[in-house]
């Protein structure tokens, strides 16, 4: 664990020096950069790890932006932070020489924050794994994500993100190109195993991810 580069993080290099990819890893609220390690390691065994712990605190809980109520988010935060996070990438990958090829993994607030990435800075990211996403702002213009590939899964009981919200989002992103592959957890805003296993199946054919 480090705190260089300005953010609190940890980096686990690839198992081998030929593997393509790196997962970023984005907690939720309460979270740190702890958390997603292991659903990382089992969804893209070998891969490089860069797990980020958000910088801003709600009662003492670390986050990724700041929020003014339940589903309710601060844009300008979000979009500074959603800046902050895309130099931050740029200055790990030089750092610890990783490619371009770059997944980010997040549940909750990170998922969101890398929806917001997707969205603002397209060329960071080569896809994304959201868990309990919804739409983090709606864009003046719509990006391109062409070749993009995204695997969002929302929960049908989730009292946090309605389902209105995740389908919202899947729609918004595939308007700019991206394939997404939406999926359904029975369950609340809680991540399931059901949740993983199919993450791991779609990551499976996530184009040069192995």
């Amino acid at each position: 664990m480090t705190e260089d580069l300005g953010f609190i993080h940890r980096f686990i290099p690839a198992a081998g020096r030929d593997h393509p990819s790196t997962l970023l890893l984005l907690h939720g609220t309460g979270g740190n950069e702890q958390d997603l390690i292991p659903l990382g390691e089992a969804l893209l065994p070998g891969a490089a790890i860069l797990s980020v712990r958000g910088k801003v605190l709600e009662r003492g809980m670390p986050r990724f932006f700041r929020r003014f109520a339940e589903g309710v988010f601060d844009e300008e935060d979000l979009k500074f932070r959603t800046l902050e996070l895309a130099q931050f990438i740029d200055a790990a990958s030089r750092q610890y020489w990783f490619g371009a090829n770059i997944i980010a993994v997040g549940y909750s607030n990170g998922a969101n924050i890398a929806a917001s990435m997707m969205l603002m800075c397209p060329p960071v990211l080569a896809g994304a794994v959201l868990f309990r996403a919804m739409v983090p702002f709606v864009p003046e213009a719509s990006p391109d994500l062409t070749g993009k590939q995204v695997f969002l899964a929302g929960g049908r009981q989730d009292h946090i993100v309605p389902q209105a919200s995740t389908v919202k989002l899947a729609e918004m992103l595939e308007t700019a190109g991206a394939a997404v592959s939406l999926y359904w957890h029975d369950g609340g805003h809680e991540l399931g195993q059901d949740d993983i296993a199919a993450a791991g199946r779609w990551m499976e054919l996530f184009p040069v991810s192995r």
